[in-house]
């Protein structure tokens, strides 16, 4: 026993510097044959292995975990082992065989089609693999241009694969076979013949005693919400440009990364450090000894609490598909006309928190099951409606007659310039009426006479005289128009700006960026046609038309800022990050200030109670989605919720109905949540309004129950 242990210390000394090489540059299976000096001469296999670490959680606001890990078990081959053994290919032989009678799919990484006619798919495959695969070739002095049936005759030739053997059956012991090739000249983590296996499975595969195959204990990650597809996101295998990054912080090439969502936001709190491991084997394959070496045990990630509140988001989403299916069925929807709705496609709602711009609620429509997305990618990726698409912050649109409220606020707090008459004074003061003639008559724009929706709908009726209240309350264009032709472009694109429209949100997850309407977006939206900023185009940016492009997150950013009297924050889906254990805060965000406009308080309550007739008043465009126009003595909806809102109706040139928009806060006097809802080919923004009933009453019921929340580990 003694001299066996100074033989393992010897051995593990003779070893250190290429143990080295491997902690530095993270590398698997770094393996080495060495004789335990018995009499009987058994042969045993040291390797050193990396063993995964766990993935973090991904919790919401209220600790609920949304994305976790389940335990799981992975087939894995040490090469030498079976690379040793007698018979080896009837061994693999046997093996696939019985993969194939359970049914049960492996993968090798030869880039040959499994089945005749062989094809080459190196084109599937990361440059890294793909320069495995000439490294193999050049190795044994093939030609690199070999057709891909004379390689599987070299290669069956190669390994001395029986003749009996069909092509196809052939073709999968080779891929085998050069699996193990590759691990015995690089530094290619262990081959996993098979992830995931279930217990059934399991029995019956180690039943054939295959030398070599063993079982490593793993993680698979687990949904615990069939909500939130679209923020929480996917993993998969690593692009060339993201092994590029990853590798120098360890991570293995055949890694999995998040591709979209939280998953690829927030990656480096979630993935762990992994471990390192000596196994000792004999060469039956029978497992000696295993330990972790010192200071080289796996890691698990971090785990990630987001702003979501996931009772919430299920709201939303079943809000927004609820409504959409409302609309596009010809039997609850009966309008007549050639807007009508029933062509409507996609849809988003984002819903924030006012005061801190944490994102409460983020949904798309239509979406997908996470859970489920590899059994359904076939439809999903053939669906029309696009499911995979993220329209909350993936998609820009004009916002219509949401952007109203930008535009008074740019009139009132800005002045007439030196040549104008009425140089110094303000641009609308508080107050002032405005006719509306039902199209907009300018002699400076001889040509140019866009009309309101109601004089056109009604064959000629006007709204009259109107107060900027009234404008926003029947969202009559005319009073906008004439607002637009007072400003300057530069005055409309500054205020537009601090509202954060066109801006950057500052969310963690990649997001669309859109642009304000002025002469450089027309310049860059437009080529073979007259490019130059007009006028007119200023007049139909004023009502949130022309070059206006928004995502629906940028304009719950927007009614956010509107709600804080100017002040914008950052967006975020990040609350805070902790250990694995959840005892150890590892860092906690904050709310940030990104801008802060000068917004008088004339202003703010101008455009506050213009939002609130919307809702309130009789011909408000919102009145009948919150239960009709209120008295005075019930203003309130419901009775501790006062709702300030607007709608939008935004035209665009793809065709059929226009889009509608829809955007509110709540409540009037303290602003606490903020709601953007936009729907593709909706028709009208009212379409959109009976979305945010049920998130309201949601949230103002939890909203208690909210605060006093408490986590066990005691982190405040």
């Amino acid at each position: 026993m003694e001299r066996m242990t100074r033989l393992r210390a010897g051995i593990l000394l003779g070893l250190f510097s290429l143990v080295m090489v491997l902690y530095a540059m993270r590398l698997f299976n770094l393996q080495i044959i060495s004789t335990d000096g018995n009499t009987d001469n058994t042969t045993y296999y040291t390797t050193v292995t990396t063993v995964r670490a766990a993935r973090g959680d991904i919790l919401d606001r209220n600790g609920k975990v949304l994305v976790g890990n389940r335990a799981s078990y992975d087939l894995v081959f040490n090469h030498f082992v079976i690379k040793s053994a007698d018979n080896r290919n009837e061994y693999l032989y046997n093996l696939l065989k019985k993969c194939e009678e359970l049914g049960v799919e492996h993968q090798d990484h030869l880039p040959v089609t499994m089945t005749r006619p062989f094809e080459y798919t190196l084109s599937e495959y990361s440059t890294a693999w793909q320069n495995y695969y000439q490294s193999y070739m050049a190795d044994r002095s093939w030609d690199p241009d070999v057709t891909a049936p004379l390689l599987i005759e070299k290669m069956r030739e190669l390994y001395d694969l029986p003749d009996e053997w069909t092509e196809e059956e052939a073709r999968a012991v080779i891929g085998l076979r050069y699996e193990f090739d590759l691990r015995g000249v690089t530094n290619l983590p262990s081959y996993v013949f098979i992830s995931d296996v279930d217990s059934d499975t399991l029995a019956a595969i180690l039943e054939l005693n295959t030398p070599g195959l063993m079982v490593e204990s793993s993680t698979v990650r687990e949904y615990h919400t069939t909500y939130g597809a679209h923020i929480l996101g996917y993993m998969g295998a690593m692009t060339d440009a993201e092994w590029e990054e990853f590798q120098k912080d360890g991570y293995s090439m055949d890694a999995q990364v998040g591709k979209s969502g939280f998953e690829e936001a927030f990656e480096e709190y979630l993935h762990g450090i992994d471990g390192q491991r000596l196994d000792k084997v004999t060469k039956e394959g029978t497992i000696v000894s295993q330990q972790y070496i010192e200071g080289k045990e796996p890691v698990a990630g971090n785990n990630v609490e987001t702003t979501i509140d996931i009772d919430l988001q299920k709201i939303a989403e079943d809000a927004l598909a609820k409504r959409m299916k409302e609309i596009t069925d010809p039997e609850i929807n009966t309008a007549k006309g050639d807007h009508e709705g029933l062509d409507a496609q996609g849809a988003a709602v984002v819903v924030m928190k006012v005061k801190t711009g944490e994102i409460l609620a983020c949904a798309s429509y239509p979406t997908y099951n996470l859970a489920t997305m590899k059994e359904d990618w076939e439809a999903i990726n053939n669906d029309d409606l696009k499911p995979l698409f993220n329209r909350a912050f993936g998609a820009t649109y004009a916002p219509g007659s949401t952007y109203k409220m930008c535009t008074l606020v740019a009139a009132m707090e800005n002045v007439y310039g030196s040549q104008n008459a009425l140089a110094g004074q303000p641009i609308y003061s508080p107050g002032e009426t405005i006719y509306d003639t039902g199209y907009f008559d300018d002699p400076n724009y001889p040509n140019f006479h866009p009309t309101c929706l109601y004089y056109s709908s009604t064959h000629g009726s006007t709204h009259g005289n109107l107060t900027a209240q009234d404008a926003l309350k029947v969202s009559c264009n005319v009073f906008f128009y004439i607002l637009g032709s007072r400003l300057t472009i530069e005055m409309l694109d500054e205020t537009a700006k601090g509202f954060g429209l066109g801006e950057p949100t500052g969310i963690e997850l990649t997001e669309k960026v859109g642009w304000r309407a002025n002469a450089e977006s027309k310049k860059a939206s437009y080529t073979g046609v007259d490019q130059t900023w007009t006028g007119g185009d200023r007049i139909l940016a004023a009502i949130g038309q022309s070059e206006n492009r928004f995502t629906p997150l940028q304009l719950a950013v927007y009614v956010s800022t509107l709600a804080n009297q100017g002040t914008r924050y950052r967006a975020t889906f990040l609350n805070r990050v902790t250990s694995s254990d959840y005892r150890t805060l590892v860092y906690s965000n904050s709310p940030e200030v990104v801008s802060k406009m000068d917004i008088s308080d004339t202003t703010y309550a101008t455009y506050v109670d213009g939002m609130r007739r919307v809702v309130t008043m009789i011909g408000g465009t919102a009145t009948t989605c919150f239960g009709g126009p209120k008295d005075e003595d019930n203003t309130q909806w419901p009775s501790k919720i006062t709702v300030c809102a607007k709608t939008g109706t935004a035209q665009h040139s793809s065709g059929g109905s226009d889009h509608g928009a829809f955007v509110c806060f709540a409540p009037m006097d303290d602003p606490e949540i903020a709601i953007a809802i936009f729907g593709e080919k909706t028709a009208h923004g009212s379409a959109m309004a009976p979305i945010a009933e049920p998130i309201l009453k949601a949230y103002f019921e939890m909203v208690d129950a909210s605060e006093v929340y408490t986590y066990e580990n005691g982190l405040s």
